[in-house]
C-alpha cells in the first residue's frame, strides 16, 4: 500500500507514519513471522523468507522456475534504462525480444507505463514493485552499478535521433 494512503487511513501525517512504519519495520525484524517490506513508497507485509517453503507446502504452490539468460537480460535493460520500448531492447540485445518481454510482464516484473512520443506510439516499459521484491531492492536506486558503459546506446539517444527524422 502506497504510504499516502496509510497516512490517510490512520488519519496521521506522514512523520508520524513513518515512525510507526520504521517501529512495526523493528519489532517484526526480531519477532514473529511477518515483515515489513517498503517498496519505493509503498509498504507490503508479507511473511519471512524463512516460512517460505511451509507456506508453499500448505498452499501447493510449485517452485518458481528460474529466469531465462534472455529474460535475465531484457529485465536488466529495462531495469537500468527505463522507460523503454520492445525496440530499445531488441537493438540492445540484437535479436527479437517481443516473447520475452511480454512473459516478463505476465511474470509481473515489468509493466506498461504508457506510450512515448515517437513515430508508432511505442508502448514504454518499466519494472514494478514485484522486481523490487523479487530482487530484494527498495528501488532501482540500489541497483548495482554497471560496469564501463563504452559504445552502449541510450533512450535518450534514441529519442534525439527520432526527433532529427521527424524535423528533416
Amino acid at each position: 500500500m502506497e504510504i499516502h494512503r496509510i497516512c490517510l487511513a490512520v488519519g496521521e501525517g506522514l512523520d508520524e507514519t513513518e515512525r510507526a512504519l520504521k517501529l512495526l519495520e523493528e519489532r517484526y525484524a526480531v519477532s514473529g513471522g511477518i515483515e515489513l517490506l517498503r517498496l519505493n513508497n509503498s509498504c507490503q507485509l508479507a511473511t519471512k523468507k524463512e516460512y517460505g517453503e511451509y507456506i508453499k507446502s500448505a498452499l501447493e504452490i510449485k517452485r518458481n522456475s528460474a529466469l531465462s539468460p534472455a529474460a535475465m537480460e531484457a529485465l536488466t535493460i529495462v531495469a537500468y534504462n527505463q522507460p523503454v520500448t520492445k525496440g530499445f531492447v531488441e537493438s540492445v540485445r540484437g535479436v527479437d525480444s517481443s516473447g520475452v518481454v511480454n512473459s516478463l510482464v505476465d511474470k509481473g516484473l515489468l509493466a506498461e507505463a504508457g506510450r512515448l512520443d515517437l513515430p508508432g506510439r511505442p508502448i514504454a516499459y518499466v519494472t514494478t514493485d514485484n522486481f523490487l521484491r523479487c530482487f530484494k531492492l527498495k528501488s532501482t536506486d540500489e541497483l548495482p552499478p554497471l560496469p564501463e558503459q563504452t559504445g552502449q546506446i541510450t533512450m535518450d539517444e534514441i529519442m534525439g535521433s527520432a526527433e532529427d527524422s521527424e524535423a528533416e
